[in-house]
Formats: structure tokens, sequence, C-alpha cells
């Protein structure tokens, strides 16, 4: 039984690394320009919210840029693996017509799914990482530990599959941009990125704590601050990843009937 589990883990696998191969070409092929279109605007919400609005502030008792860096990483991961999924998936699907060849293909659904999902997983890592250097030599003090790269990598999963789920249900390119200016916009100034939630009105608190940015922010700054781990909101970032995945595998099995 458990020889038939690992080779069927091994095959499914490899399938979703042969999905996730052509994107990671594309991806190296143009590294260089990705990696500076992606880091341009955390660099500039860094310099504006923690060396402008920021500067002298501080937030339960961390100076304000050292409390905004880990807000704006997840915001970063967010967009990256959201956009690097969904936006690649959807052009895949409306535009070259060949996400229906990739249906027909004698692979699972799982590991199609895995596939299309791991290049936003890749693109959210990069581009993290990359404003992770830069925020280390520009404001020092927070730290990156096991913790908060597992933390990371979670934020990236439940983006990814969220770009997934919008791009299998967009039938348009429009709809995948209403989508990000309805749901990804306000999750960008609402989540918890850019301040504190601890002055917020309760009730207003009850609906930012159900967006999935506000918790990975919360994680990831606790992470980076050494703050004790906040276990509700890492528990509210795996529910998310399970809803947004079994999400997908619903829109799948019904696509490829």
């Amino acid at each position: 039984m458990s020889n038939s589990l690992v080779k069927r883990f091994w095959i499914n696998s490899q399938d979703a690394y042969t999905v996730l191969w052509s994107d990671l070409l594309i991806l190296r092929s143009r590294s260089g320009r990705y990696l500076i279109t992606t880091t341009i605007s955390p660099l500039l919400y860094l310099v504006a919210f923690g060396w402008g609005l920021g500067r002298g502030m501080s937030v339960n008792g961390t100076s304000y840029l050292q409390f905004v860096v880990p807000g704006i990483i997840a915001l970063t991961a967010m967009t990256a693996s959201f956009n690097g999924a969904g936006t690649r998936l959807n052009v895949d699907r409306l535009y070259f017509r060949s996400f229906d060849e990739c249906l027909m293909a004698p692979i699972s659904l799982l590991s199609l799914l895995l596939g299309k999902a791991l290049i936003g997983v890749v693109r959210g890592l990069v581009s993290s990482i990359a404003f992770i250097a830069a925020s280390l030599l520009l404001a020092p003090g927070f730290r990156v530990g096991p913790l908060f790269l597992m933390e990371l990598l979670l934020t990236c999963l439940v983006f990814s599959f969220l770009g997934v789920l919008a791009a299998l249900l967009a039938r348009s390119h429009q709809d995948l941009a209403t989508f990000s200016s309805l749901i990804l916009l306000p999750m960008t100034f609402l989540g918890g990125t850019f301040f504190s939630l601890a002055q917020v009105p309760w009730g207003l608190k009850l609906a930012l704590y159900a967006l999935p940015l506000t918790h990975c922010s919360i994680c990831l700054r606790a992470a980076a601050l050494d703050q004790p781990v906040p276990w509700g909101s890492l528990l509210a970032i795996i529910f998310f990843l399970m809803l947004f995945f079994s999400g997908c595998m619903v829109v799948l099995n019904r696509s490829s009937l």
C-alpha cells in the first residue's frame, strides 16, 4: 500500500513538473525584466510609507519601517503569485486556447493544477526574496528565519491557487482584471499591510480578518520581529489554502467533463 502511494506521488510530481517546465523556461528568459518590474512597486511602497509617512513613528514598540516591511513582503507575494499563476493560465485558456489540450493530456487533474499553480509560487518567491534582499540593506532589523520562509511559502501557495481559481472562472481577460480590482486592490490597503489592526473598530476588524492577506501579514510580521506565533492566523492561512485548492479541483472536474 505504501509503495503504491509513493509511486503515485512520484508520478504526480513528475507530471506537475512537466506542466511547470514551459513556464519556467519563459520565466528564465525574462528573469531580468521580471525582477525589475515586480520589485519597483514594493520599493516605492517602502520609500513612500516607510521613509516618508512613517518617519519617526513607532507601532507596538517597533519602528514603523520595521513594522511595514513584512507587510509589503506579504503584499509582494500576493501580487506576484496571483498574477504569475492567474494571468498565465488566463492567457493559455482564452488567447492561445492551449489549456484544453492540457485537459486532454494523460495526466491527473491534480498534477495539472499543481503545475499551473507552482509557477505562481515560483514567481512569488523570486519577487519576495528580491525585495527581502533590498529591504535588509535599506531597513535592517527584522529576522528572516525558517518560520518566516515557511509562512512566505504558504502565502505564495494561497494566492497562486486563488489566481488559478479566478482564471478558471474568468470568461474574458476583463473578468480577471475586474477580480483584481474588486478583491486584490482592497486587500492591498486593508489587509494589515500598512497599519496595525489594534485600533480598528471591532466591526471593521471582523471584516478585515476575513481577508487572507491580513493573516499572511500578521504571521510574516510576527516571524520577522521575533514575536510569538499567531496560531489563529496561521490556521486561517491553511484554511484559505485548502478552500482555494478545493475550489480549483471542483472547477477543473467540471471543465473536464
